[in-house]
């Protein structure tokens, strides 16, 4: 397998960074802008890309905090649905949605694994307290409606596919976390030298650096094979590495991370997010642990 970037995989990189680096778009914007139709094919006017270019997209959509219902929009859009969540039925309490009122439809993955389609208007739900605040939540106040109900094999492809770019987020959000930590010790002082000058801080910014590069490593490598189990692999490690950087961000930071003033904060409470989000840790585990 040939795991370099192309050029047209490189300029794709460099000019998504370019847009979100030069103000903050939101999801609608981004539409306007063709991320949620890379896969799409070109007769059903999308771009017709492949897997390895939307996780290009999602990481540097990570990278940026991007809010709204990004994972969800893209596989509804292979579906040629409209705006989507993809949730999945939890363990115990209640059922979370995020960004309801933006959705025109829900991906519901069942704890069996089958995924339906639910029409987003006839949920009833209520607003519900969310860690992140660029991340609001609903809470479903009765079962879910009847939607349309996937095939076999589409459920496995969405869960795949939807675990795969929530971990391309999570590597954007971890390599953020890297440089938002790195340029704050070359800036800040005490005693006379920048932070980054003491070894302590230097070894959590090594830490981190080895962290967000095996991550990106091995969801690269899971964009090409599209294997299942390597998918849980790399949604694993780039969870660690976007919470353990966000973690270890804020600590570079010290108090002036807790403050509304610095974004620091918001990249731990997305990390978390999107630790849950599709495939959680278990669901990953149990995953790997079905291969052996």
């Amino acid at each position: 397998m040939h795991f370099q970037l192309t050029e047209d995989q490189r300029a794709l990189q460099a000019g998504l960074r370019e847009v979100l680096t030069r103000h903050e778009p939101d999801w609608a914007e981004l539409a306007e802008v063709g991320l949620f139709t890379l896969r799409v094919p070109e007769e059903r006017d999308g771009i017709g890309l492949g897997l390895p270019e939307a996780v290009l997209a999602f990481e540097e959509a990570g990278r940026a905090l991007v809010r709204g219902p990004l994972v969800g929009t893209e596989l509804a859009a292979t579906l040629g649905r409209g705006t989507a969540e993809f949730v999945a039925v939890p363990a115990r309490g209640p059922l979370l949605v995020p960004h309801l009122p933006e959705l025109s439809c829900l991906l519901l993955r069942e704890r069996d694994g089958s995924v339906t389609v639910v029409p987003a208007g006839a949920i009833h739900a209520r607003p519900a307290r969310a860690v992140d605040p660029q991340r609001p939540l609903w809470e479903l106040t009765g079962p879910p409606p009847e939607g349309e109900r996937c095939t076999d094999a589409e459920a496995a492809r969405l869960t795949a596919e939807g675990t795969l770019l929530t971990a391309a987020l999570q590597c954007g959000l971890a390599a953020r976390a890297l440089a938002e930590a790195v340029r704050h010790a070359g800036r800040r002082e005490q005693f006379g030298q920048p932070i980054g000058a003491f070894q302590a801080v230097q070894h959590l910014c090594a830490d981190m650096l080895a962290r967000a590069e095996l991550a990106r490593v091995a969801v690269y490598a899971a964009a090409v094979s599209a294997d299942a189990e390597e998918i849980a692999g790399a949604k694993l490690l780039a969870d660690e590495a976007a919470v353990h950087n966000a973690r270890d961000c804020l600590q570079v930071h010290g108090g002036m991370g807790f403050t509304w003033e610095a974004p620091v904060h918001l990249l731990l409470k997305r990390a978390w997010a999107w630790e849950q989000a599709v495939a959680d840790r278990d669901s990953c585990l149990d995953a790997l642990a079905g291969h052996l």
